[in-house]
């Protein structure tokens, strides 16, 4: 990334401006901002999440706040309630709360002497979240949100739930937030008051896994903050975007196709993360498209921005399998609309082992069937639902997961396949319990048979007709489901195979069903559904040029001690006891500007022994320190998820320390019952 030295206008920065809400909570923000706005007022820019402005996001937000600043910009990031030097507590996200606070800070924003009364909003994950449910209560001065790894649909396309089946990253994001939410705000900031903030937090902490298991069925927990209840609800241009690598790159197409207003979509091959630090590559220069963006709708400027293609995704070439990639080879392709007219849904039947060319005439036997009951050890080398590049967790070679599945191929492609969108899989099949899943993978397989996967699908097969009102299998009895799989932009080359793997368990990326089952897949009406793209570029479809990533130059930090990453999977065949450890250690640095002192340290660990369904654990376990000379504090916090048959089991641990003396501690021991899950 290239750091600009010089931009268009002078700024100057504020790092603790407190904004209150209406019921009387102090809401602690960073402004950077023209010094000429103090005559000449400008449009402003919010952020807000949940992750502390002042030392832990520090580095990230001054690349970007202070470039988009330098072009005539005030840039706002708000640390949510209970988080970084805001008061109050977070008790989960996206409460009704956090909204209605999100839109107190615009109207407040609004109304300062240096803002002109338009503003923006944008982010990513959590900022995004909170971008697009704010845009869609329609606050009066927001004019424009830009939104990258987002979600519309809170229930099927988030952190918790695939397809009805829980996500182990349920866990995950639990264990984070049980971390970030019981973190002490900066002395230096807030003064004296930071302990009786500290203590608060401490004591309104709970495991957000409780809530989350509580709700495996798509009702009004999840609907709401939930676009795609009504799209109509947003009325403001949207800029998004998302990667290949991320779990997220479902909505941005999703949105363009529902949602009736200006708009944009842009997906790279990136992890979850910012197309100007894109991993992994090629990164772009995100921050000139997000200039440009509010330039046009912010401050009125005809620049062209809604010119050309309404999405721009990387059609990503054949690559052999790895758990990381500093660069995904591929270009730029464009489509004028989504659904784009430029892309072909055809249908392949499935037949025997092979996946079917569907100009092949010869007629399809009918009643053979094929059956499958995977071995927990499927899913092992699965990676992250949502990749974060650090430690490596993409999917790795797919031939051992292959060997506990269902496998379909077509033969040797004779010319080059393009596939853009979101494919699908639609099978009969019958069950031998009242609760089952199945996971769908497409590979890219190479001439000496390594298999590379493309994207994939989970069902849970009690929703199959619904997640709202999922209902049990009857054993035995044939059903007719469809299994969507997750958008992608991939090329196979002539020579390859494209493969399709069914599997029943998908262990730990999907928290396996409560007993192993055995599929039997109907050959009859059974296909695989490809979003074929032409080979050759549509006419008049522009190549996308995207300039160099620049941004500011970040502020001094210190190392001081080296980071640590991990990712190992194990496996006894004495007690026959399985194991992925996770391991994600930033060190600890100081951040020079304030003198705060930061260590994190997150592990995760999921284990299960032989084919034992009520077997499989999870742990998140977190250690937080925050220092300075004569301030030292520290968190620590477990949660372990188990299950049986009927419940599943959360034990959690909170322990804060003061300078190496625990000050707090409490424990959980709580069951939910399982739900058709």
């Amino acid at each position: 990334m290239r750091c600009v030295e010089h931009l268009p206008y002078e700024t100057g920065e504020e790092d603790h401006v407190t904004i209150t809400m209406a019921d009387g909570v102090r809401l602690s923000a960073r402004i950077w901002r023209p010094t000429s706005s103090d005559g000449d007022p400008v449009p402003a820019v919010v952020e807000c999440i949940p992750y502390r402005k002042n030392d832990l996001t520090s580095t990230r937000d001054a690349i970007h706040h202070p470039y988009i600043a330098g072009h005539g910009y005030a840039c706002v990031r708000v640390d949510l309630r209970g988080t970084g030097e805001s008061e109050g507590v977070l008790l989960d996200e996206y409460l009704e709360l956090e909204q209605r606070d999100a839109e107190e800070v615009l109207a407040w924003v609004a109304a300062q002497p240096w803002c002109d009364g338009s503003t923006g909003m944008m982010g990513i994950s959590w900022g995004a979240f909170a971008a697009l449910q704010t845009a869609a209560r329609q606050p009066e001065s927001l004019k424009a949100i830009v939104i990258a790894s987002f979600t519309d649909n809170r229930y099927a396309d988030d952190m918790h739930y695939l397809g009805g089946a829980m996500l182990s990253d349920n866990l995950a994001e639990a264990g984070t937030m049980f971390a970030y939410a019981t973190c002490p705000p900066d002395p230096a900031l807030v003064g004296e008051r930071w302990r009786a903030m500290w203590r608060e937090r401490l004591e309104a902490a709970r495991p957000w896994v409780l809530e989350w298991l509580r709700h495996p069925r798509r009702d009004a927990y999840w609907q709401h903050a939930s676009l795609n209840e009504d799209y109509a609800r947003l009325r403001c241009p949207v800029l998004a975007s998302s990667g290949w690598a991320d779990g997220y790159s479902n909505a941005v197409t999703r949105l363009l196709a529902n949602v009736d207003v200006p708009r944009k979509g842009l997906i790279g091959p990136w992890s979850h993360t910012l197309p100007h630090l894109g991993e992994p590559g090629p990164a772009i220069g995100y921050l000139q498209e997000v200039v440009a963006w509010w330039d046009h709708w912010l401050k009125g400027i005809d620049n062209g921005v809604m010119d050309g293609p309404m999405l721009q995704a990387w059609m990503q070439e054949s690559v052999p399998p790895s758990t990381s990639y500093e660069e995904r080879p591929g270009r730029w392709v464009a489509e004028p609309s989504w659904p784009s007219p430029h892309i072909k849904e055809v249908a392949h039947p499935l037949r025997g082992s092979t996946i079917v060319t569907p100009d092949d005439e010869e007629p399809l036997p009918r009643g053979r069937t094929r059956t499958v009951q995977s071995p927990l050890s499927v899913g092992q080398f699965a990676g992250k639902w949502a990749s974060y590049n650090a430690p490596p967790d993409l999917p790795y070679d797919q031939r051992e997961e292959d060997g506990g599945s269902l496998v379909f191929e077509t033969e040797p492609l004779t010319e080059r396949l393009e596939i853009l969108g979101s494919p699908s899989v639609a099978l009969e099949v019958s069950a031998s319990a009242p609760v089952a899943q199945i996971t769908a993978r497409i590979s890219d397989v190479a001439p000496d048979g390594r298999a590379t996967r493309v994207t994939y699908g989970v069902l849970n097969l009690t929703h199959r007709e619904s997640d709202e009102h999922p209902e049990p299998l009857e054993p035995g009895r044939r059903c007719r489901v469809r299994v969507p799989l997750n958008g992608v932009a991939q090329a196979f080359p002539p020579g390859h195979r494209v493969r399709l793997s069914l599997s029943t368990s998908y262990w730990p990326l999907v928290w396996p069903a409560p007993e192993p089952v055995l599929l039997t897949v109907h050959e009859d009406g059974g296909e695989l559904t490809l979003p074929v793209r032409p080979t050759e570029e549509p006419d008049g479809m522009p190549q996308a040029e995207f300039g160099e990533p620049e941004g500011c130059r970040p502020p001094p930090v210190t190392r001081l001690t080296e980071p640590e990453q991990a990712w190992n999977v194990s496996r006894s065949l004495v007690d026959y006891h399985s194991a992925l450890d996770i391991v994600k250690d930033r060190g600890t640095q100081r951040y020079e500007e304030n003198g705060i002192e930061v260590g994190l340290r997150a592990c995760e660990r999921y284990t299960s022994v032989a084919d034992d369904f009520t077997s499989p654990s999870g742990r998140s376990a977190w250690t937080m320190r925050f220092s300075r000379p004569g301030w030292d504090v520290r968190v620590e916090t477990s949660t372990v998820l188990t299950a049986n048959a009927d419940e599943f089991i959360v034990d959690a641990t909170l322990d804060g320390y003061e300078d190496g003396r625990r000050v707090f501690s409490r424990t959980w021991n709580e069951t939910v019952p399982r739900d058709l899950a």
